[in-house]
């Protein structure tokens, strides 16, 4: 704090201990009255995508200890909403979710970016006018190939084609492959429309396709570490803005990048890897609730059965809070306008 505020300190100080005898009262009657909403409540946490995957992992296990953080304790129970890689509970947490703070999901980290730079047709929201209550990771994506493929390494992709799976418009596993090749050269064929990360695992066993570009390391450390034991498939490309630790020589996207504009383009995308594994609620739920959810959020984040779980699973756990997302959906839309087209047209 510096002199000039510690000054304004003082000369408010016996006004603020004056008024904090009339504010304590309205604060508790608020918090009780969030307490008794919840009381007895069922409050159901969305998941846009199948059931076994990543983001169905993290809303599982946050929904079972984030309810004795809500004021009155209500019932969380998980509900998978699958479709359009999220998208679709995306909508219908803006457009025909109950404003009630009764409802709350997680979803892709790229939809809340499809009114910029993807279907902004099927996107509609505005991003910024959801109630973001907070992130589980700051994620670090891959490109990961099957070995069967004989593709080792990222390299061999300017030569080679590689098959991969998709879920749906502004989804990573959709995304990514594609500014990869705009910007990069490298040659992928996308094969979409899987309900989730798992149905595309289950599709590379399958060998209808033969890898991902756009799987969070983390999923693969907690639910795919096998095919690592085995050498079953080989890691590409690191998609973030930094390194992951794990993976000290494998390439990172950014590194690549020759141009300016390649370099704005790539950050563009793959800022939402900042983002994790973003939970949110309707817009225009009453602030007090907005409020209860947030702080529910970050103090489960910090609980040490949360804590212990998440290790016994191996999920990572490098939160952010619902405020720093909602800061930056908002730095991202602030982005040139020649980018965003420049970006909008490799998409297409």
């Amino acid at each position: 704090m510096n002199i000039g505020t510690i000054r304004r300190s003082l000369t408010v100080f016996s006004l603020t201990a004056l008024a904090a005898a009339f504010v304590a009262c309205p604060a508790s009657a608020q918090d009780d009255a969030v307490a008794d909403f919840y009381d007895g409540q069922v409050v159901e946490m969305y998941i846009g995508f199948s059931v076994g995957g990543g983001y169905d992992t993290y809303g599982r296990i946050v929904a079972r200890h984030i309810g004795k953080y809500i004021p009155g304790n209500p019932t969380v129970v998980p509900v998978n909403m699958e479709g359009a890689g999220s998208l679709k509970l995306a909508n219908w947490l803006y457009n025909a979710a109950p404003k009630d703070g009764l409802s709350m999901g997680v979803i892709s980290r790229g939809v809340p970016f499809e009114p910029l730079i993807g279907n902004r047709e099927a996107a509609r929201f505005d991003a910024s006018k959801f109630t973001w209550i907070g992130s589980t990771t700051d994620e670090v994506s891959v490109c990961a190939a099957y070995t069967r493929t004989g593709i080792d390494q990222f390299e061999d992709l300017y030569s080679q084609e590689l098959i991969v799976g998709g879920t749906g418009s502004g989804a990573d596993a959709d995304v990514f492959p594609k500014i990869i090749e705009g910007v990069l050269g490298a040659q992928f064929r996308l094969v979409s429309g899987y309900p989730g990360g798992n149905d595309i695992e289950f599709a590379m066993e399958r060998g209808e396709v033969d890898g991902r570009c756009g799987w969070s390391w983390s999923s693969i450390v907690a639910t795919k570490q096998r095919l690592l034991d085995e050498g079953t498939i080989q890691i590409l490309l690191q998609l973030a803005l930094r390194k992951h630790p794990d993976l000290p020589d494998v390439p990172l996207v950014m590194d690549l990048a020759k141009t300016d504009e390649e370099r704005e383009i790539l950050q563009l995308i793959f800022v939402r890897c900042v983002l994790g594994r973003p939970f949110l609620a309707p817009p225009g739920i009453p602030p007090e609730r907005a409020a209860a959810l947030r702080a529910a959020f970050d103090a489960t984040m910090k609980d040490p059965d949360f804590l212990r779980e998440a290790a016994t699973m191996r999920l990572e756990i490098t939160p952010i809070s619902g405020n720093e997302v909602q800061e930056l959906v908002a730095e991202v839309f602030q982005t040139p306008n020649e980018i965003v087209e420049r970006t909008r047209a490799l998409l297409r």
